[in-house]
């Protein structure tokens, strides 16, 4: 796989199966790959505490990884959680809203999210910026669509007169699809890092665990992980 190490990357990094995977398309594209996690108050604050072992964990599967692997750096957004009412920053429950949007949609989230990690990447002199936001198997979130991440890109560079490029390999991708650019990328053992450490559970729950990872099992997030998980097992056994 072709590798541009003259240029640097900074990943959006939450502890969560999508993230993970950007992190491992990041080190087996760029010399050096740092990551950025955001504490915001969410609900879900429990995949903050599994990011350095997911972290180390991909590292160690890729090839290079941990030569390639830089700083992490932690982003206190407590303010955001504090302005949101969601199902992600209160104890409410997780349904659908009159517009047809779930309650686990924060408000600004990702804008929020690319406009700290640039004034970061700009610090360290890093002009990729990667992101898990995806427009195919998702929960209809207006920050995840492509058209949004276009505009912000392009109010980066604007605002701060530098030429980012925000990638989201994830993007066209189904849960199914993400799982086998993990194997793609890393094998087996990048699988089994998504696998066992990462926590994408809307609740947090890091205690039960299924074949598919750890999990409440019952939230949207859990759902989709599932059916992607069960969706590529049925395919690697079919081949």
């Amino acid at each position: 796989m072709k590798t541009d190490n003259d240029e640097g990357a900074l990943v959006l990094f939450s502890g969560g199966q999508d993230s993970a995977v950007c992190l491992a398309w990041a080190l087996a594209r760029f010399g050096r790959v740092e990551t950025v996690g955001f504490d915001y108050g969410q609900r879900h604050r429990a995949e903050l505490d599994v990011r350095r072992d997911v972290r180390n964990g991909v590292a160690v599967a890729m090839p290079e990884g941990e030569r390639r692997l830089g700083e992490d750096h932690m982003v206190d957004l407590g303010v955001l959680g504090e302005i949101s009412e969601t199902a992600l920053t209160r104890e409410s429950g997780i349904a659908l809203r009159d517009d047809g949007l779930p309650t686990t949609f924060v408000p600004g989230r990702n804008l929020i999210f690319f406009s700290f990690a640039a004034a970061v990447a700009y610090r360290r002199d890093l002009r990729r910026i990667v992101g898990g936001m995806c427009e195919t198997d998702y929960s209809g979130y207006p920050d995840c669509r492509d058209d949004t991440i276009k505009a912000m890109q392009l109010a980066l560079n604007l605002g701060m007169d530098r030429r980012f490029v925000l990638e989201t390999p994830l993007m066209w991708l189904t849960k199914a699809g993400t799982w086998r650019l993990a194997e793609d990328l890393g094998g087996r053992m990048l699988v089994e890092v998504v696998r066992e450490r990462t926590l994408s559970c809307y609740l947090g729950d890091a205690e039960t665990r299924h074949d598919w990872g750890m999990g409440c099992g019952g939230c949207p997030a859990c759902d989709l992980r599932r059916r992607g998980y069960r969706e590529y097992r049925g395919a690697a056994d079919r081949a």
